[in-house]
């Protein structure tokens, strides 16, 4: 399990005051505590996650188990990584390398408080550093990317090497994942209303990705044409237009023997997933502590009604 960013806190549009760092203070350690209990295995930055600062963020990444990753974002005072350029994981002989970028372009202008002590490297220059040096020590290569959808297609384009894009900021919901190149580019919707689940046939990476919900497609059709070749009331020109089809459609399905295949599934976080009885409980001790403020009725000509928050 891995997080492209924006994690910690909400959308950023200015900064707190004194009486709420400390709700989001418990709030982002909280949050935390909770991925860690989840097995995740690395996290991404995203700009969200600088809203209480460059220390803060930096004292979460220490004392946490999981990794924080962000190739490209560097201490202004001595220009070192500020967090984990990389990792590399081996899942049943498989040695994937991840890594992470973050848009310097995403943030509100040169004097947004959250990039402050901090120097962002150009991305596409750092992607094909971490493609030189990962490349030659891994079998897959995943990008957790901030740099938003329109940013991922522009890098799948002008890379080779990275096989996924597991992007965020923008939340597209990207149910049939784009390849570009060989680049397959996923992305969730925002909020935390689905999780999505990549299932990967893997066979080396030089071979090309498809969808397995495409190769459905393919023998969908190919169980068509071969009802209408049973047809007894088609024409001569029929049959062999069909018979074409089926030949070609068959000639495909073999080329996908050849080629790496991924399943993305949706899951609703819905009542359905039991939860966590430590976890609840530890919301619940949050919620005690730091209750949300409900605005007070309204009432006018229509009557009683609650504002939307």
């Amino acid at each position: 399990m891995v997080d492209s960013g924006d994690l910690f806190f909400k959308k950023f549009s200015t900064s707190p005051s004194e009486k709420e760092k400390e709700s989001l203070t418990e709030r982002a350690s909280l949050i935390l505590k909770s991925l860690e209990m989840m097995g995740y295995h690395a996290i991404g930055i995203g700009d969200d996650d600088l809203t209480l600062g460059k220390e803060f963020l930096y004292g979460l990444f220490k004392k946490s188990s999981i990794p924080f990753l962000s190739a490209n974002v560097k201490d202004e005072k001595n220009q070192k990584p500020l967090f984990n350029r990389y990792m590399i994981k081996e899942i049943n002989g498989l040695k994937i390398g991840i890594f992470s970028l973050l848009s310097p372009e995403i943030f509100l202008g040169p004097s947004d408080p959250r990039k402050r002590g901090l120097v962002f490297e150009d991305p596409l220059k750092t992607a094909r550093e971490m493609i030189e040096e990962l490349s030659p020590r891994v079998d897959l290569l995943i990008l957790l990317s901030h740099l938003g959808y329109h940013k991922d297609i522009e890098l799948a384009q002008k890379t080779d090497g990275i096989h996924l894009i597991f992007g965020s900021h923008t939340g597209v919901d990207l149910v049939n994942p784009p390849i570009i190149k060989n680049t397959v580019i996923l992305q969730n919707s925002s909020r935390g209303m689905y999780a999505r689940k990549l299932d990967l046939i893997y066979l080396n990476k030089e071979a090309s990705f498809y969808n397995e919900a495409t190769k459905e497609v393919y023998q969908k059709n190919l169980q068509k044409y071969q009802r209408q070749l049973e047809t007894k009331t088609a024409s001569e020109a029929e049959r062999k237009q069909w018979e074409k089809a089926v030949q070609n459609i068959k000639e495909t399905l073999d080329q996908f023997s050849k080629r790496n295949a991924f399943r993305v599934t949706s899951l609703a976080l819905s009542e359905e997933f039991n939860e966590n009885p430590e976890i609840s409980k530890m919301v619940e001790a949050f919620k005690s502590k730091f209750p949300e403020k409900v605005e007070p009725p309204t009432h006018d000509s229509r009557g009683t009604y609650r504002p939307r928050l």
